[in-house]
């Protein structure tokens, strides 16, 4: 028998996996890189474990959204439930102290017109 495509996406089923929560503890920003830091085990809910297996490697929250089909909101979420039971570490980017190691203006238009003729 055929199925189609999981709608991850519903209403009810973030509420469900969230457990009616929707604000994560912590903030993640999208490219903050997620290291598991345990295998997962098989009383964790699917969605943490999904995570934890996908972040064997760095894995950029955005990408964690993309492979699980669930809102970057969703995922920051389950991704304070796993930081706050120690399960992941996040490396969050770096923020810069000043525009000297910033690209400069020149070769940022540079590459976006280089883009935009692809």
């Amino acid at each position: 028998m055929m199925r189609g495509p999981v709608d991850t996406g519903t209403p009810d089923r973030l509420f469900t996996i969230l457990g009616g929560r929707s604000e994560p503890s912590e903030f993640f920003d999208v490219v903050t890189l997620i290291v598991s830091e345990c295998r997962p085990a098989r009383w964790m809910q699917s969605e943490h474990r999904r995570i934890l297996e996908l972040c064997r490697h760095p894995t950029a929250v955005v990408e964690i959204s993309a492979e699980l089909k669930l809102p970057v909101t969703a995922v920051r979420i389950l991704l304070g439930d796993l930081r706050d039971a120690g399960r992941i570490t996040p490396r969050h980017p770096r923020a810069t102290r000043s525009g000297a190691s910033l690209p400069h203006t020149a070769l940022l238009e540079k590459v976006l017109h280089g883009l935009r003729r692809l």
